[in-house]
């Protein structure tokens, strides 16, 4: 496998993973795609701090406009998607709840909940994956800087994010949190979704090295982002395995000792183990932290 200086060096079992994944790209769009998200993301993680707000933008509107096959445009194609992530949120709605959608993409999932709301935001650096003309009333784009939510405090029932968390860098994550929880109101709960790092990686670097060095700035685990939770003032932070669209609480000490005795094997063994449907379930992080 790369060591993540070869840009065009695929990993050995670049097809399996492929096959995995169902990306039917082929190995030199798969090539172009990580070029292009490596320099981009460099750029992200050299930014200083005052100017992050800026590149944050620019860096992911830039690699959509120029990966006319990236991943995430053809997914906004299959509203099945949609439909099932948003199910999964079902029983934290009702007519009086304030929805927000963090890191929304495409915004098709804050589009189907938005039926089941009194308000939907959706919440993201950029909008150039959100077909507006398909909006429903009640629906509201909020551009973030990437740490920032320009919004009223106590404002917000119920804060959701798939896949954000590891696209932050690392020096904004607390103060993001910070801000969720700013705009959250007393009680209210962030659902917050992010694949483990132990699994990982999960951006377009695992066709070629054991660590995501891409978009995905740091994947976390359970105890890197319990930690994290409660050092930005969320009160308590639990942690569910999905099974079937259900919720099924894991206890942290469990959580954590899987953890433990992932990180103590190979790192080769792990990268197979990784392709596992069971260990995704296991170790994929579902947090809820509470205002």
């Amino acid at each position: 496998m790369a060591n993540g200086e070869g840009l065009s060096g695929l990993s050995a079992d670049f097809a399996t993973t492929a096959r995995v994944l169902g990306d039917e790209r082929s190995p030199e769009r798969i090539c172009a795609h990580y070029r292009l998200e490596r320099q981009l993301s460099d750029r992200l993680r050299q930014a200083p701090a005052h100017l992050r707000g800026a590149v944050y933008s620019d860096v992911y509107s830039e690699l959509f406009d120029r990966l006319p096959d990236h991943p995430q445009k053809a997914a906004t194609l299959h509203t099945g998607r949609a439909r099932r992530e948003a199910s999964i949120l079902s029983g934290f709605l009702g007519p009086r709840v304030t929805y927000l959608e963090l890191g929304c993409g495409d915004a098709m999932v804050t589009f189907d909940v938005a039926g089941r709301v009194s308000r939907a935001y959706g919440v993201d650096v950029t909008d150039a994956l959100i077909r507006h003309d398909r909006a429903p009333p009640n629906f509201e784009f909020v551009k973030t800087d990437g740490v920032n939510l320009p919004m009223p405090s106590e404002s917000v029932d119920l804060a959701y994010s798939n896949q954000l968390m590891e696209h932050l860098h690392p020096q904004d994550a607390e103060a993001q949190l910070r801000e969720i929880s700013r705009v959250l109101k007393p009680g209210a709960r962030y659902l917050c979704v992010t694949p483990s790092r132990l699994t990982g990686p999960h951006d377009v670097s695992v066709f070629f090295d054991y660590e995501a060095t891409g978009f995905h700035l740091r994947e976390y685990d359970y105890r890197s982002l319990r930690k994290l939770g409660l050092a930005s003032g969320f009160r308590r932070v639990e942690f569910h395995m999905l099974l079937k669209g259900r919720r099924i609480p894991l206890p942290f000490v469990l959580a954590a000792g899987l953890e433990w005795a992932l990180d103590a094997a190979p790192v080769t063994w792990r990268a197979r183990l990784a392709r596992h449907r069971l260990l995704q379930v296991a170790v994929g992080i579902n947090a809820v932290m509470y205002r």
